[in-house]
């Protein structure tokens, strides 16, 4: 009986000591899994990024040798992916930030499982690449956040998390590691998550956020270097006059950014009258309609306005080549209709082209900022007035050009433009979508 006595406060320490998150296996089958999680998540986004290089330069080269390809491949591509959204991949339309975003606010794990589900991810990326065969004008970065985070779900669901915030919190991280690996913006990425995804910061999942954007910029860095999105600038904006250039590209970016926001929730809503009504009944047909839009826009452009536009901001943050200020209205429009045609595909990038040419055009008219820092200006200025979520703009921008010089006029510029841009659009582009997505699936 004392030997049985005496093992009693033996078990309790070791039961004790299990329970400590430095020892506890539970603890660390968690933590495998997590960085497991992580390294999938970056190694998609990278494969993907390489993918969509590829398949953009697809359609680059056969429109580079006959340009009027682009009216038969474009509506093929654009109704091909409206097809296969609505009877292969149901739900994996649009950007796939909303749905990350209506995750975050689900209570029913069965519901999010069918909007992260593996079979949605998959058609993302396959629709997104397929959208961008045909020279849409959209980007990967909604589709890699939306299959980072279903990659993590996927993983909580068979770790059992037992609290929702817990499986909430590997859901936020996929997202966010997706951005960091995908961009190699690991700053980005945990902004990105804080502002614009669970628009807050909880000490029980900055853990498991930060850790899987630190593991998901690591996989970038080893397949694929230390390198800048837009290549490294070190473009400067000294106190003075030329900060003018700051308020005039929020004022003008701000408005563009809000129009453009505005008119795409106005669109997700349904477009009104017969016009309305014969594009809710023939999908595939006004998805393949918008596909001649876009090579209509591309050819009159000289094919500028095709695919993502990371070269045409890269060469003009780089200053080695202008664009016409023409090209801010037509990239403009060929990503609104892209957007609205249904097919999966982002913004990010074709907004940060619009905005850095729309920089480009506001340099001219003030040559007392140096050119190069007016390109940035516009970039973010842009891109806040379109997701209203400045400091995640302004970093975004720094940190795809290695330019830590120039945050202060970045801030300042992202924060204003946000400012003017509700006065255009009250409510934010990806938090409107994620409320209408929301009340979409409980209807159902």
């Amino acid at each position: 009986m004392e030997a049985t006595a005496a093992t009693v406060p033996k078990r309790r320490r070791m039961r004790r000591l299990q329970r400590m998150p430095l020892v506890s296996p539970r603890q660390w089958w968690r933590r495998m899994a997590l960085w497991l999680g992580a390294v999938l998540v970056g190694l998609v986004a990278i494969l993907f990024a390489k993918l969509a290089d590829h398949a953009g330069g697809l359609f680059l080269s056969i429109t580079g040798r006959w340009p009027w390809a682009a009216l038969v491949v474009s509506p093929l591509c654009f109704g091909a992916a409206a097809w296969l959204t609505r009877r292969v991949f149901p739900g994996a339309q649009g950007s796939g930030i909303p749905q990350v975003i209506a995750t975050l606010h689900m209570d029913d794990p069965a519901m999010i499982s069918r909007v992260l589900s593996a079979r949605i991810a998959l058609g993302k990326v396959l629709l997104t690449l397929l959208g961008l065969c045909g020279g849409a004008s959209i980007g990967r970065e909604g589709p890699t956040v939306q299959v980072g985070a279903s990659i993590m779900q996927a993983i909580g669901q068979r770790l059992r998390l037992p609290r929702i915030e817990a499986q909430r919190a590997m859901i936020l991280a996929g997202g966010a590691a997706g951005v960091a690996a995908a961009f190699n913006t690991p700053l980005a990425g945990i902004v990105f998550a804080i502002e614009e995804l669970s628009h807050s910061y909880e000490s029980r999942t900055s853990g498991t956020v930060l850790t899987a954007v630190v593991i998901g910029g690591v996989v970038s860095l080893a397949l694929v270097g230390n390198y800048a999105y837009f290549g490294v600038t070190s473009v400067e904006l000294p106190i003075g006059l030329g900060w003018v250039a700051v308020l005039v590209c929020a004022v003008v970016g701000g408005l563009a950014g809000g129009g453009f926001s505005w008119a795409l929730i106005r669109a997700s809503a349904g477009l009104p009258g017969a016009f309305g009504r014969f594009v809710a009944r023939r999908p595939v047909i006004f998805a393949a309609s918008c596909g001649l839009a876009v090579a209509v826009i591309g050819l009159l452009s000289g094919g500028a306005t095709y695919g993502t536009g990371y070269a045409q901001a890269a060469g003009l943050v780089a200053g080695e080549h202008q664009m016409p200020p023409s090209y801010v209205v037509s990239k403009f429009l060929a990503t609104v209709v892209s957007y609205c045609s249904g097919i999966p595909g982002g913004i990010f990038a074709p907004s940060l082209s619009v905005g850095a040419a729309l920089g480009g055009a506001i340099s001219g008219l003030l040559p007392s900022a140096p050119a190069g820092a007016v390109v940035l200006l516009g970039m973010v200025a842009y891109f806040s007035g379109v997701v209203q979520a400045p400091i995640t703009a302004a970093v975004i921008v720094m940190e795809m050009t290695s330019n830590q010089s120039l945050l202060i006029p970045l801030m300042a510029t992202a924060f204003l433009a946000t400012g003017v841009s509700k006065l255009v659009c009250r409510r934010p582009f990806y938090g409107a979508l994620a409320m209408r997505f929301s009340r979409a699936m409980a209807s159902h």
